[in-house]
């Protein structure tokens, strides 16, 4: 049975999350709608988005401010930026994702499709950071967030776009840390497994349930952490030390 948070992080909290102003990307279902959950219940106040109304509208009535954003190209990004203004910000959570297939032995993939999914997963939150910087800069305690994946570390043959987008973002995350390393802004890289959500519906892997995934980002969070591998990233975290070819024949088949 996992521990209570308060447990865990007993005497070594760093980042109280009360009354912290957190924009949160792709928020209406899967990790990010349960990040939202537990953050909120932690005082923060939680601004999210995304591209179902339905979804989106279900959020409002819990209490969330919503921003209805696509995030698969520039205009969308700008016009969550301009929604945004000149308001404060404290955490900056990238979750906001897509997969798609990219598979030659089961046809002609969409290219269109895999620019989509390169903007949404890699080039939003390039564009996000860089048009919040400024208001990060001014808080006294700030935090960024990378959602990659345990596929940053080794890929899986049937989507590597998705896997190479998620590779990038982690590539851009440590370099941007080294960057911040003497400032106010922490930037943490959160590295899910397979999670039960809407994304990995079909997939047979056994899939972390989201609750649990997003638990584990939001103690990073509030430890102040680099990385949150989670899961079983941990296991290939350890797998890619040994033998980055042995990692990767545990993904590639997938």
């Amino acid at each position: 049975m996992a521990k209570n948070i308060d447990e865990e992080i007993a005497g070594e909290r760093v980042m109280e999350l009360a009354d912290k102003i957190v924009l949160l990307t792709g928020g209406s279902a899967g990790i990010g709608r349960e990040m939202a959950r537990q953050l909120k219940a932690k005082g923060a106040r939680v601004t999210l988005t995304g591209r179902n109304p339905e979804r989106l509208a279900a959020m409002r009535d819990e209490g969330f401010d919503t921003i209805v954003a696509d995030l698969s190209n520039a205009a969308g990004v700008d016009a969550l930026l301009a929604e945004w203004g000149d308001k404060d910000i404290d955490i900056l959570l990238n979750n906001a994702g897509q997969l798609v297939d990219h598979d030659f032995r089961a046809g002609d993939p969409d290219a269109d499709a895999a620019d989509d999914c390169i903007y949404a997963n890699l080039n939003a939150p390039i564009r996000l950071i860089t048009g919040l910087m400024p208001h990060l800069r001014t808080r006294p305690q700030a935090t960024i967030v990378n959602v990659t994946s345990g596929l940053a570390i080794a890929p899986a043959a049937r989507t590597p776009i998705y896997c190479a987008t998620k590779s990038a973002l982690r590539f851009y995350t440590l370099g941007l840390r080294e960057q911040l390393k003497d400032t106010k802004i922490q930037m943490i890289e959160a590295l899910p497994p397979v999670v039960d959500t809407q994304m990995n519906d079909g997939n047979p892997t056994k899939k972390m349930p989201p609750e649990e995934c997003a638990r584990q980002i939001v103690v990073a969070i509030e430890r102040d952490q680099d990385e949150a591998n989670i899961g079983m990233t941990k296991a290939l975290r350890v797998a890619e030390a040994i033998s980055p070819a042995l990692a990767r024949g545990i993904t590639l088949r997938f």
